[in-house]
């Protein structure tokens, strides 16, 4: 590593040794971003892409070429001025290589397709527009999971735009021609945010950036993708205070289960079973994570930069 070092493990369970090595901290690869988010590795370039929401741009950085602009407008396409967070969110690369996102601005969920067309999945719930679609997970089979709070309204969910009367989490369906199938699963949660499936896709985790109940949920995925049996996987809020910047935002999950969920003060080490087993301190409030290299880099978006940390164990899918 040649970049600076900055932050900390913090250690809760001896176990958490067996995902880090507690002396581990985080190498800073570019700053000076307004809020990064969203990070997935592209394997085909070897390269991890991530949003600047606020700048309506995605980016991206590699080993060989650096800091680059990858796509710009990321989530808002009209000229005029609209939120102080316009452009796409969480992004994931579905199982033919294409860039999907969540885009604030537009309201929807894209797609980026071989051709650099750039395609609406989906849009609308029920005839409504969503609010700003938020983060999301490709499962297996090609169906989308994404949430959709109210953080890229210009008002939040008080404004005049705001056209549904709840903040959804979805399953996004798309059939071989293109009709998409949007099914609501969960209309009762404040502020849905970060999302990941287990790596058996049994179970559907989703963060709660609530200030007053930050926690992730967890969901069982019944074979058609729907869900049920809500639970409260890990209470964030006795994490709060004590110069602990942040809030339950994205998480992935690792090969043996284990979630990496950001939180306050940095990234949460959880266990399949609810344990937090420690911290991984950024210093600044954490946006999302991605495993990237050979699954065993995790890269981090916090706040105006973008750290990577090495782990011991490697990210599902890798």
């Amino acid at each position: 590593m040649t970049g600076e070092l900055v932050g900390s493990v913090e250690m809760f369970e001896p176990r958490l040794a067996d995902h880090i090595d507690p002396s581990a901290r985080f190498e800073k690869l570019a700053t000076g971003f307004r809020w990064s988010e969203g990070p997935v590795w592209d394997r085909r370039s070897s390269s991890i892409w991530f949003s600047d929401v606020p700048r309506n741009m995605v980016f991206c950085w590699s080993e060989r070429g650096g800091l680059s602009v990858h796509m710009r407008p990321s989530g808002f396409r009209a000229a005029t001025e609209y939120s102080e967070e316009p452009g796409s969110n969480g992004l994931q690369i579905d199982r033919e290589g294409r860039l999907v996102l969540c885009e604030h601005g537009d309201r929807r969920v894209g797609r980026i397709e071989p051709d650099g067309r750039h395609v609406t999945l989906a849009d609308r719930f029920d005839g409504k527009r969503f609010h700003s679609p938020n983060d999301l997970v490709v499962r297996r089979d090609g169906s989308i999971y994404f949430t959709d709070p109210p953080y890229g309204l210009p008002g939040k969910l008080t404004d005049p735009l705001c056209e549904l009367p709840f903040c959804g989490v979805y399953l996004l369906r798309v059939d071989l021609a293109g009709v998409a199938e949007v099914v609501l699963l969960a209309s009762h949660l404040t502020f849905p945010n970060g999302i990941a499936l287990s790596p058996d896709e049994r179970i559907l985790y989703v963060a709660i950036s609530d200030p007053n109940a930050m926690r992730i949920v967890a969901f069982d995925v019944a074979p058609d993708g729907t869900t049920s049996g809500e639970r409260v996987f890990f209470d964030a809020m006795p994490l709060r205070g004590s110069g602990n910047k942040g809030s339950t935002d994205g998480l992935k999950i690792a090969r043996d289960g284990t979630l990496f969920a950001t939180g306050p003060g940095g990234v949460l080490v959880i266990e399949k079973d609810g344990t937090l087993l420690g911290r991984l301190r950024t210093g600044e409030a954490t946006a999302n994570c991605a495993w990237g290299d050979d699954g065993s880099t995790l890269y981090v978006t916090a706040d105006m930069h973008l750290l990577r940390i090495q782990t011991r164990t490697k990210g599902a899918g890798f």
